[in-house]
C-alpha cells in the first residue's frame, strides 16, 4: 500500500521516490514479487581509492548505482558534490529507470557520483582523480557501451566525459565501440550537437506540448499560449539557463525571476538571461547585478506570483515547509526531485500542476541515447541524406521559378522560402526533431492515463503508471 507523507516529517529524497513509486503501483495489478523486483536497487557499487596530490594520499569515495537490468546499457549520470551518498544515488538510478522507459530510450537506470567539491581541486587534479574513478568503476564493467554508459551530471561536464572516455579506451584498446562507454563528450570526442542545451531544450518542447492542449491549461488555471507567461527559474546552471534562454527567445516568456545560491534577481518586465548568465560566470553570483532588484533571500522569490515555477537545480527545494505559500499554478521539475512527496501532495490539494522529474528533465538521456547511436554507427546524423534532400528539393525549387516567370506579378515565392526549403537537415537540426518527438509522444502517453482513470489525479502518477508499465513488461518478456 502507499506510503502517505507524515506532515510533521519531512520525507528524504530516497522516500520521496518510494512513496511516488507507491502512490503507483498501488494502481496497478503486479504480482507482489515483479513489484518488489521493480523497485529495488539490483545493485550499489562503493569504491574507496586513494589519490597522491599535493605532496600527500587523499581518499575519495564514489558510487556506480545499477537500479534495473530489464534493458542494458543501464544508463545515467555521474555527479560530483560533497552531498553525494548510497541513498541519494540509487534513489537517482531508481528515477533513471522510469525516465528512460517513459521516453523509449532503450536502457536500463543507473547513476554514479563521487564525494568531492570540484571547485576545490585544479583541472590537473581533478583529472587525475577523474581517471581514477573510472578506472576503478571500468575494470569492474561499470563503464562499458554494452552495460554501463555514464553521462555528465551536477558538478561534471563535457570535459569529464573526455577524460573518461580516454581512460576506458586506454584500457580496452581494441574496443571499437569504446567511444559509446560515455555520452555528454565534447564533439571532437565523439559528442554529438545539441546535447549541452539537451535538458534545458527538453524542458522548452514539454512546456510547448502542454501549452497545446487546453484541457491540460485549464488544470492549471491558464490559457493561450507561452507567450508572455511570467516564469522563475531557480538555478542558473546549464539546465536552468538554456530553459530559461529557449523559452524568453523563442516563446516569448517573460522571465521575471532568477534563483541562485547567493539570492534573487527580479523584474516583472523580465529579465535579460544572457546578460545573467555572464554576470554569473564572472562573478560567481547573482549579488551585485546592476539590472534587476536584489533580493539576498534567494528562497522567499520561489513563492512569489508567477505562472510557471521552474526549479532547476537541486532536489528539495520545494518541501512541506514552503509548499503551502508557492503561488504558481504550473511547476515543471526540470531538477532531478525539486518537490518533496510531502510538498507534492500539498501542491495537488492546492490544484497546481506539476511536470515531473521524470519527464520534464528527459531530454538529457534522449540526446545521451542519440550520442551513444551515433557512436555505435560511426557516423554522424545527417551525413548520408543532407545532400541528396537538397538535390530533391533543388527540383521542386526550379518548378516554383518557372512557375514564378511564367505568372510574372500574379504570383511570387516568399523571399526566404528558397534558402530555408533547400537547406538540408544538419545534425543539430535532426537532433532536435528527434528530441521534440521524443517529449511529445511521451507527454501525450501520460496525458492519456491523466485524463481516462478517475484514480490519477495527476501528471507525476500518470508517468510512473506508463513507465512501471513498461519496465514490468520487460521483465514478463524475460520470463520474470
Amino acid at each position: 500500500m502507499p506510503q502517505a507523507p507524515n506532515r510533521n516529517k519531512e520525507p528524504s529524497f530516497r522516500e520521496s521516490v518510494d512513496m511516488m513509486f507507491n502512490r503507483a503501483v498501488a494502481l496497478m495489478d503486479l504480482s507482489p514479487g515483479l513489484e518488489e523486483k521493480i523497485r529495488v536497487c539490483n545493485a550499489t557499487y562503493t569504491v574507496r581509492f586513494g589519490v597522491r596530490l599535493r605532496g600527500t594520499i587523499h581518499t575519495f569515495t564514489g558510487y556506480r548505482s545499477v537500479h534495473s537490468e530489464h534493458m542494458e546499457p543501464v544508463k545515467g549520470g555521474i555527479r560530483y558534490a560533497m552531498g553525494v551518498n548510497q541513498d541519494e544515488v540509487e534513489a537517482l538510478a531508481a528515477l533513471m529507470t522510469y525516465k528512460c522507459a517513459l521516453v523509449e530510450a532503450p536502457f536500463g537506470g543507473a547513476k554514479g557520483g563521487l564525494r568531492i567539491d570540484p571547485r576545490e581541486w585544479e583541472e590537473h587534479e581533478l583529472e587525475q582523480i577523474t581517471r581514477r574513478f573510472a578506472y576503478e568503476l571500468a575494470k569492474r564493467d561499470l563503464i562499458h557501451p554494452s552495460q554501463n554508459v555514464p553521462a555528465p551530471d551536477m558538478g561534471t561536464g563535457e570535459r569529464e566525459m573526455a577524460w573518461i572516455a580516454d581512460q576506458y579506451r586506454r584500457m580496452n584498446t581494441t574496443d571499437i565501440n569504446a567511444a559509446a562507454c560515455v555520452t555528454g563528450k565534447p564533439l571532437n570526442a565523439g559528442g554529438i550537437q545539441g546535447r549541452v542545451e539537451a535538458t534545458g531544450r527538453g524542458v522548452q518542447y514539454a512546456l510547448q506540448e502542454f501549452f497545446r492542449h487546453e484541457e491540460d491549461k485549464k488544470a492549471a488555471g491558464l490559457e493561450g499560449k507561452l507567450e508572455g507567461k511570467r516564469v522563475i527559474v531557480q538555478g542558473l546552471g546549464n539546465v536552468g539557463y538554456h530553459a530559461a534562454k529557449f523559452l524568453r527567445d523563442e516563446d516569448g516568456a517573460i522571465i521575471i525571476g532568477i534563483i541562485e545560491r547567493d539570492g534573487a534577481l527580479f523584474d516583472e518586465k523580465g529579465l535579460d538571461v544572457e546578460a545573467v548568465h555572464k554576470w554569473i560566470a564572472s562573478h560567481g553570483g547573482v549579488t551585485g547585478y546592476p539590472d534587476a532588484t536584489y533580493h539576498a533571500d534567494g528562497a522567499a522569490t520561489l513563492e512569489a506570483a508567477c505562472d510557471i515555477l521552474i526549479p532547476a537545480a537541486l532536489e528539495g527545494v520545494i518541501n512541506m515547509s514552503n509548499a503551502d505559500r508557492i503561488k504558481a499554478p504550473l511547476i515543471i521539475e526540470a531538477a532531478n526531485g525539486p518537490v518533496t512527496a510531502g510538498a507534492d501532495e500539498i501542491l495537488r490539494d492546492k490544484g497546481c500542476v506539476i511536470i515531473p522529474d521524470l519527464y520534464a528533465n528527459a531530454g538529457g538521456v534522449t540526446v545521451s541515447y542519440f550520442e551513444w547511436v551515433k557512436n555505435l554507427s560511426h557516423i554522424r546524423f545527417g551525413r548520408m541524406q543532407r545532400r541528396q534532400e537538397e538535390t530533391r528539393h533543388q527540383l521542386v525549387v526550379d518548378e516554383l521559378e518557372r512557375l514564378d516567370r511564367y505568372l510574372g506579378d500574379a504570383w511570387t515565392m516568399t523571399p526566404t522560402f528558397k534558402e530555408k526549403y533547400l537547406r538540408g537537415a544538419d545534425e543539430l537540426e535532426l537532433v532536435r526533431s528527434g528530441l521534440d518527438d521524443t517529449m511529445r509522444i511521451a507527454y501525450q502517453s501520460m496525458r492519456e492515463v491523466w485524463h481516462s482513470r478517475e484514480d490519477v489525479r495527476d501528471l507525476r502518477t500518470a508517468a510512473y503508471l506508463v513507465a512501471i508499465g513498461k519496465v514490468a513488461a520487460s521483465y514478463r518478456a524475460k520470463g520474470l
